[in-house]
């Protein structure tokens, strides 16, 4: 036998085993793919699924012999479970996502608790406590016959796509009737800077509802645990604001912690005014002079501060760049306007300790900077004037030399005309 016959024979056997059982041995598949010719019914939508490549086929999941041509046969059939209703599809699913054995020939690194968690959750337990079946199930997010991987961009809960799913019931205004919820999450949440940086910038890093809610087990965060949740991304915000008079006192009193400066799904880029004792600023919306604290008063020390910091990057960043345009290098200034960044940062972040003295050594630091970075650039745009004004002087006693030059020559000439 030659060589490209074998290469041929091993292609067509790689080819051959590569297709999933289900396309050979699926009646249920094939007769269903001969009368459904919608981009989007069961048959066409199938074939993209995550359950299709792993070799499963309609009876898998839904029941009955696969090997029988006729539906009548099939429905009469022991074990046929046909269309699940909404409270029956967690059980339908946990057959297979809740058996470690099952599970681990497949795909190991998904957990199987999926379930336990679901019937935690608000959705759980309002469609399996309550009967609800509005409540979403497994099929609300994860779709039902084209089903795909999270990693990969075409899944309905890839994190680019699902804000939009949960948007799907969250947005929509008759279908949350009742409930006491919102619908107005999504269009808050994509004007905020967690949406814009996942929506608009695509960082996947950025969060999406589950990275707040959970998943299986979505709840909505309470008082006691909005701080938790937020401080698993900002940590050491969260850690300023655990020493801050402010824990004890929300504590006490019942109030949300992070939620009560930043909201919860409209999170806003933080500003200055929002600490102080103008109208406009979030303090006196429960301090006021006379209630006995130093709340005011440590507020506005802090605002002080922070925007001396602020206008002192501005002027010295200006005097960088005046610098930079008169063509002197600025390298080491703009290092130092990067360190001064930082400091901003460092301060903006202890601000939620409310503790002035650690406010002030943060913003101290950044002062320092830029009073260095400014000094450095003035003293290159001063350099840069000393160097023109000697350019023209030289440029001057050149000229003055070249015309005395010249005149000497006419002279020169006019004594000794040529015969």
């Amino acid at each position: 036998m030659s060589k490209r016959r074998i290469l041929v024979l091993h292609l067509a056997f790689l080819v051959f085993t590569a297709i999933p059982p289900v396309v050979y041995a699926d009646m249920c598949f094939e007769c269903h793919s001969g009368w459904e010719d919608e981009s989007g019914s069961p048959s066409a939508s199938y074939e993209s699924d995550v359950h299709f490549r792993a070799g499963l086929g309609c009876a898998d999941c839904h029941g009955g012999n696969p090997e029988l041509d006729d539906m009548d046969d099939v429905r009469r059939g022991r074990g046929y479970k046909g269309i699940p209703r909404p409270r029956e599809i967690p059980g339908f699913c946990a057959t297979c996502h809740n058996d470690p054995g099952y599970m681990i020939k497949h795909n190991p690194a998904l957990p199987t608790d999926q379930l336990d968690k679901y019937k935690t959750s608000v959705h759980g337990k309002r469609l399996l406590e309550e009967g609800d079946e509005k409540a979403a199930n497994c099929v609300s997010c994860h779709s039902v016959h084209n089903i795909e991987r999270p990693q990969i961009p075409a899944s309905t809960v890839y994190p680019l796509n699902l804000p939009e799913v949960c948007a799907g019931c969250h947005s929509d205004p008759e279908y949350m009737a009742g409930y006491g919820i919102p619908a107005s999450q999504f269009d808050d949440y994509a004007e905020s800077v967690h949406g814009h940086a996942l929506l608009v910038e695509k960082d996947l890093g950025a969060p999406a509802c589950n990275d707040c809610h959970g998943n299986h087990g979505a709840t909505p965060p309470g008082v006691t645990s909005i701080s938790a949740v937020c401080g698993l991304c900002h940590a050491l915000i969260s850690d300023e604001f655990a020493v801050s008079p402010h824990k004890a006192a929300f504590d006490e009193m019942g109030y949300p912690e992070c939620e009560g400066c930043h909201s919860n799904h409209l999170v806003l880029e933080p500003e200055l005014y929002w600490i102080g004792t103008s109208d406009s600023s979030l303090c006196v919306d429960c301090h006021s002079a006379d209630d006995g604290t130093e709340g005011l008063a440590k507020a506005e020390k802090i605002h002080e501060i922070v925007l001396k910091l602020k206008k002192s990057y501005e002027t010295a960043e200006a005097k960088v760049d005046e610098s930079e345009l008169k063509g002197m290098m600025v390298t080491d200034e703009r290092f130092i306007l990067k360190e001064i960044t930082q400091a901003m940062i460092r301060t903006r972040t202890v601000i939620h300790s409310l503790d002035f003295e650690k406010v002030s050594e943060a913003a101290g630091e950044g002062l320092e900077k830029a009073d260095q970075a400014y000094r450095a650039a003035t003293t290159k745009v001063e350099e840069y004037y000393f160097r023109r004004k000697g350019l023209g002087i030289a440029t001057l006693i050149i000229t003055i030399l070249v015309i005395a030059l010249y005149l000497r020559i006419r002279s020169i000439d006019k004594s000794h005309p040529l015969r």
